[in-house]
């Protein structure tokens, strides 16, 4: 299969760069040194989507893939997990996540995200480990009414503050509204005025 042939081929072109005789930047990275790496190019990939930039995204994708595999081939040098590891956990959980399909269970899009939410549940996800702004718009999706968390009695004026934000996220929520990339939509709209006006 040419997609096992070329990911093997990029797999075993990374573990190279990191090999005694490779490249020293490569070389000297750990999984701490790579995060900014990781959510720079996350964010980039999102941009390209944003601009409809079909290539600019397969660029993007291909750098995502390789802080992926950056730090599988780090995990495996430390002999904490490897790749096929990871690929293992991805293909069973997606089963697990899927039961309607795996197990032709109910196709009602309602009761699929239910029963996604569920399985991450037990999985014991923790929303607090994800980006602030997507962890509050998942805890607005569980509260479900704004005027709650705006009115709530937060123990200081710096949470009050973030309950106002919180509010607003819920409110942009319930209206359809994907307060993470409306806020990247103001900024770019705000960046580009700027630089007419200048």
């Amino acid at each position: 299969m040419m997609v096992h042939r070329a990911f093997t081929d990029l797999v075993e072109l990374v573990a190279r760069l990191r090999s005694e005789d490779g490249c020293p930047w490569d070389r000297a990275q750990d999984h701490r040194t790579l995060r900014p790496y990781l959510l720079e190019e996350a964010h980039e990939a999102i941009s390209a989507i944003d601009a409809g930039d079909s290539d600019s995204l397969a660029d993007e994708l291909g750098d995502l893939l390789l802080q992926v595999i950056m730090h599988c081939q780090i995990a495996s040098e430390e002999e904490a997990f490897s790749i096929d590891e990871v690929m293992d956990r991805l293909s069973e959980k997606l089963v697990r996540r899927h039961p309607h399909v795996f197990d032709d269970r109910s196709k009602n899009m309602a009761a699929i995200r239910h029963t996604w939410e569920k399985v991450k549940e037990e999985e014991g996800r923790t929303t607090y480990s994800l980006p602030t702004i997507l962890a509050a718009r998942k805890l607005s999706e569980k509260l479900g009414e704004e005027c709650v968390i705006a009115e709530a009695d937060y123990p200081s004026p710096e949470a009050q503050e973030g309950g106002k934000i919180l509010a607003a996220i819920a409110s942009a929520w319930s209206r359809g509204i994907d307060p993470e990339l409306a806020l990247r939509k103001a900024m770019v709209h705000l960046s580009t005025a700027k630089r007419t006006v200048a």
